[in-house]
């Protein structure tokens, strides 16, 4: 292992240990954007849900050209330009005092997230050798959820829920995110790759051909829902937990729940994706579905700690389940020639987590936190609804594989 990490560029672990800091900062703060809204700016749940909602629907507009533009133009400039951007979005955030101002505030966020990450995703893959990138992305998934475990739990600590000030902090650590990137841009210029030259991906022909694609158009719709289901964890649980009476200290257990949400990952991550790897990939993706639809089943009637907790244990197996496995079942279904547009236009499963707020907002809204049962039966079923599609894939994807190997063995 120490050979292998000893040949990862230098440029790759900034981005490894980058992202680790970088999620410990949004994690203290972003996930109780709906709190404060909802407490400090006496915003509805509905008001809230909008607000959360359109960083998740500027990425998906976004992220679709995010590669491209960064293949034109080149990694460096775009990373460099989104990172100290971003930086900027967090001190708009520290100072916001309207409800507007949130809005666009969170509107640039998600723009500056969409262009900011498939390029560094991009980035690690242009410097990292074919035999070290399972364990290059594999650390930067770790990473991920190692600032995830601590952030929430300081976020709270610091007041998250009724103060912008962890803004500052988040905003603090980009700059220095930006300028540490900077200096190694500058260090390892001669080891770079020499800029992509792309052509603009053509949205209709994108479309159209994954249309047409009997597997991957209920892939595409059944992922959506497990999206939705996934997006309501950061929104639509969060304000239920500071509103709801059952709960004294909703915010606090908020924060409780992500960390053990990021733990979980980092505990069964490993075997799980061991467990599946042999599984036809549609049938983890179903029992994801589930697990989440299940847990959030278990969110609406849970009276104590206890419940909650386990809620949050199974949302996690479903969630791991789910996003582990979906990009091997996107690169088993593609043509060789259309992987890039494939793993393009699945992005478009965002809209799911766009739906979500807006929808969690509406039934809060509409049924109030103190009928918990109210709220989640309707956000369960809903995330259900994928099932149905994966179903339908999983049979055709079965029966292109048995007509392709029947055919090559007649040849």
């Amino acid at each position: 292992m120490k050979q292998y990490l000893r040949q990862i560029h230098p440029l790759a672990w900034t981005i490894i240990i980058g992202t680790m800091f970088g999620r410990l900062v949004t994690s203290m703060s972003i996930p109780f954007l709906s709190i404060y809204l909802t407490r400090v700016l006496e915003a509805s749940p509905t008001q809230t849900g909008i607000t959360v909602a359109v960083s998740s629907l500027a990425g998906v507009m976004v992220s679709f050209y995010g590669g491209y533009i960064s293949d034109r133009i080149g990694r460096k400039i775009v990373m460099l330009i989104s990172v100290f951007s971003w930086a900027g979005v967090f001190f708009i955030f520290s100072a916001a005092e309207h409800l507007w101002v949130f809005f666009v505030a969170n509107t640039l966020n998600g723009l500056c997230r969409a262009v900011f990450e498939p390029t560094s995703r991009a980035l690690l893959s242009d410097i990292t050798s074919p035999q070290n990138k399972l364990l290059v992305f594999n650390l930067r998934y770790a990473a991920i959820n190692l600032g995830v475990v601590f952030g929430p739990i300081i976020g709270f600590q610091l007041g998250s829920s009724e103060s912008t000030f962890p803004f500052v902090i988040s905003g603090l650590v980009y700059i220095v995110y930006g300028l540490v990137l900077f200096l190694q841009f500058k260090l390892q210029h001669a080891n770079l790759p020499e800029r992509h030259q792309a052509t603009a991906p053509r949205l209709r022909e994108a479309l159209m051909t994954t249309g047409r694609d009997r597997v991957f158009l209920p892939v595409l719709i059944g992922t959506t829902f497990c999206v939705l289901g996934y997006g309501h964890f950061s929104s639509t649980l969060a304000q239920y937990l500071a509103r709801s009476p059952i709960f004294e200290n909703g915010s606090q257990m908020f924060s409780y729940m992500l960390s053990l949400n990021a733990v979980t990952v980092l505990i069964i991550q490993y075997p799980l994706v061991r467990t599946f790897r042999n599984v036809p990939p549609l049938v983890p993706l179903i029992l994801g579905n589930l697990l989440v639809a299940t847990s959030l089943m278990m969110v609406g009637i849970a009276e104590g700690v206890l419940m909650m907790m386990m809620s949050v244990i199974l949302f996690t197996i479903g969630e791991v389940l789910l996003f582990t496995m979906m990009d091997m079942l996107i690169d088993r279904i593609a043509k060789p020639e259309w992987k890039g547009t494939y793993f393009g236009t699945i992005g478009f499963n965002n809209i799911g987590s766009v739906i979500a707020p807006v929808m969690g907002g509406l039934l809060l809204s509409q049924f109030g936190a103190e009928n918990g049962l109210a709220v989640f039966v309707p956000i369960a079923l809903t995330t259900a609804l994928g099932v149905p599609f994966l179903l339908i894939a999983h049979k055709r994807l079965v029966a292109r594989e048995k007509q392709t190997e029947h055919t090559s063995m007649s040849m």
